[in-house]
Order: C-alpha cells, then structure tokens, then sequence
C-alpha cells in the first residue's frame, strides 16, 4: 500500500519562506509525475506545480518566480520550495503522485496517489 505524507507547513509571515515536503512510502517500483496542488475552502483545488520522472517542471503562473519543485529519486520525495509568499498563498497544499508498486509477485500497479495535505497561512 502506498502512503504520501506531507510536511513543512505553517503559519509564515507575508515575504517569508517555507519548504514543503512529500513522500511516498511502500513497495514502490517506480514513481512517475509528482506534482502540488492546493485548496482553499469553497474553491477550486488549483495546481501549483508539476515534476516528470526525468525532472521537467512546470509552474502555474502564480508561482512563477517564487516557488521551485524539486525531487529526490532516491527517497521518493518532491519538494516545494515557496518564497515571497504572500496572504493569498493560504491554502492546504496536497501532493500527488503517479506510482507503480507491487501489489503481488511480480505484478505491478500504477495508480495516483494523495497526500493527506498541509496547512499553510501566510498571515502577518
């Protein structure tokens, strides 16, 4: 069974800077695409950011300029590194995941897979 857990939310001040965390646990064989949305009550989940399994990046124009993926293969983990923030950065940020694990004897399965998500408000 394949977990993500986030980390590194919180209460930051307008300017400041947080570094968000995800990874991905279980009998992993490999792991695709790995991106951040986030959620705001009432609205739309919005998609901040996306990384290939080869490290191509794409970011929604609101992060442009201020936020960076990033991954690290060998601990099945992508990162989000987030300056500049301001109050409308305030959101739930939730990690996404295509992942091929096993799921029997040789046999695979690939699926997406969501983190649990993580507060973060950008408040002074």
């Amino acid at each position: 069974q394949v977990q993500l857990v986030e980390s590194g939310g919180g209460l930051v001040q307008p300017g400041g800077s947080l570094r968000l965390s995800c990874a991905a646990s279980g009998v992993i064989f490999s792991i695709g695409a790995m991106a951040w949305y986030r959620q705001v009550p009432g609205k739309q989940r919005e998609l901040v950011a996306t990384i290939t399994g080869g490290g191509n990046t794409n970011l929604a124009d609101s992060a442009k300029g201020r936020f960076t993926i990033s991954r690290d293969n060998s601990k099945n983990t992508v990162y989000l590194q987030m300056n500049s923030l301001k109050p409308e950065d305030t959101a739930v940020y939730l990690c996404n995941a295509r992942v091929t694990a096993y799921y029997g004897p040789q046999q695979v399965k690939t699926d997406d897979y969501w983190g649990q998500g993580t507060q973060v408000t950008v408040s002074s």
